[in-house]
């Protein structure tokens, strides 16, 4: 299963994959003109902590205890990736507590939102992992990263 990862020595603390992430949930062609005069409410988030920047997304557990705390279902797990069904979802907030990465945020429409790993584009690949300008995110299969690294 691929998954998001990141290279904090890469990181820059530009938060460019905020903006990237942003912009995928406005569905518009131009970043610019879509994220103008708006306060963006990305799903991945850069952190910094003692120097270092790091961005924080969902991981997509292989046991997640956001998905075993939703009272009503409104997460489940499809192909691996955590999915929210904002229909079902009664803002409670639980899985906002049981998520220990912090990558559950409140939306402005009162369900959850968190990261789905942009499944809809037509590259394959998560829009923050497009738009990282120094390769610090990358979207590969937990197998080839433990090569890699």
């Amino acid at each position: 299963m691929k998954r998001v990862y990141v290279n904090e020595e890469w990181c820059l603390g530009c938060h460019l994959c905020e903006y990237y992430c942003a912009f995928a949930e406005t569905g518009k062609p131009n970043m610019a003109l879509a994220l103008k005069h708006q306060t963006i409410r990305p799903r991945i988030h850069v952190e910094e902590e003692n120097g270092v920047h790091f961005a924080v997304s969902c991981r997509h557990c292989e046991d997640p205890l956001c998905v075993k705390s939703c009272l009503t279902g409104a997460l489940s797990v499809k192909d691996g990736v955590i999915r929210i069904n904002s229909d079902r979802c009664i803002h409670c907030y639980t899985c906002i507590l049981a998520c220990p990465y912090g990558a559950i945020v409140p939306s402005d429409n009162g369900a959850v939102k968190k990261c789905e790993l942009c499944v809809n584009t037509a590259t394959g690949l998560p829009n923050c992992v497009q738009g990282c300008p120094n390769g610090a995110i990358v979207f590969e299969d937990s197998e080839e990263r433990k090569v890699s690294v």
